[in-house]
């Protein structure tokens, strides 16, 4: 996939935040819950999420949001739905943020995360066992931003996804090889980047 984005020069017709859901059950288990038949009704915020939402949204310091998009996943959608209440707004699911699937990996160990980071490193194409590719998660991320980026303007708008998608997403907006991504700092739960 190519890495160049019509909007990566930073002309943007809208303002994003991009936020990684918070604290989950999974991440307190160490497990990988990568599809919609797990993570959908399952794994949602842990107490720690809860919490480090809750002290998110006490220092909000970033332009309220007048739009909130998320992954359908449940620790997302708790992770979105708790801000929509605060700021008195409505949400909206779309499945472009989903987690990525990583395949045989799925309810396993979140140690063999790095084996498929390495493996994206030499190749940002592969599918080792059934791994969604970072180049078809860049492209999903990508195709909303890009979406968004003709239906809107002037609106700050909240993704709420998952740690490998944004990372994936950044490294794709930077216009850096996306076999690069896991060179950026990882994304912590509940942290909030600025486009």
């Amino acid at each position: 996939m190519s890495n160049t984005f019509p909007a990566a020069s930073g002309h943007w017709h809208n303002r994003y935040l991009l936020m990684r859901h918070g604290h989950s059950l999974a991440n307190q288990q160490g497990l990988i819950i990568s599809t919609p038949e797990h993570g959908l009704a399952g794994f949602g915020l842990s107490s720690r999420g809860r919490e480090q939402l809750d002290g998110l949204l006490s220092d909000w310091c970033w332009a309220i949001p007048a739009r909130i998009l998320h992954s359908d996943f449940r620790r997302t959608t708790e992770t979105a739905a708790r801000i929509a209440q605060h700021f008195g707004l409505r949400c909206e699911a779309d499945t472009r943020l989903r987690e990525r699937h990583f395949g045989a990996f799925e309810g396993e160990g979140d140690h063999r995360y790095a084996e498929v980071w390495a493996r994206d490193a030499r190749d940002p194409a592969h599918r080792h066992a059934g791994v969604e590719a970072v180049a078809e998660v860049a492209a999903r991320m990508t195709e909303l931003i890009a979406d968004l980026e003709q239906h809107h303007a002037g609106e700050t708008i909240l993704l709420v996804s998952h740690g490998d998608p944004l990372q994936i997403l950044l490294t794709a907006l930077e216009g850096r090889e996306l076999s690069q991504h896991r060179e950026r700092d990882p994304l912590a739960p509940a942290s909030v980047t600025v486009l």
